[in-house]
């Protein structure tokens, strides 16, 4: 329920136009995708310090689709974060990796956080 006022909420801050609402959705879908595959990748990996890398390029993937992907990342990251943070996991740590998340985000390039000797699949 909260993700659909969220939805109807940044359509009406974002002013998307009627024509606009399927491509944000559209979009906002892409980059859910683009978020759970790089979580997959990075349990998949399972590869020492590459935690950030794998933050930066769900959110560099994610809003490249446009402003429902970068939305759909940032509301991902968040609740991500705010999970954790909840559970007791180290606020340094969280920091770091919203950090990881906004570079990806803005566009630059995720391969700043690639460990050395990451397989080249990820």
């Amino acid at each position: 329920m909260k993700l659909s006022i969220g939805i109807i909420f940044c359509f009406l801050v974002l002013g998307v136009s009627s024509q606009g609402w399927p491509t944000f959705i559209q979009e906002a879908g892409q980059g859910a995708k683009d978020m759970w595959r790089a979580y997959s990748d990075m349990k998949e990996a399972n590869y020492k310090n590459s935690d950030k890398y794998f933050h930066a390029r769900g959110n560099y993937d994610a809003a490249q689709r446009g402003p429902g992907g970068e939305w759909a990342a940032k509301k991902i990251s968040d609740a991500r974060e705010n999970i954790q943070r909840f559970m007791g996991h180290g606020a340094e740590d969280s920091l770091a990796d919203q950090a990881a998340n906004q570079w990806g985000r803005s566009g630059k390039d995720p391969n700043h956080f690639r460990p050395a000797g990451l397989p080249d699949k990820y």
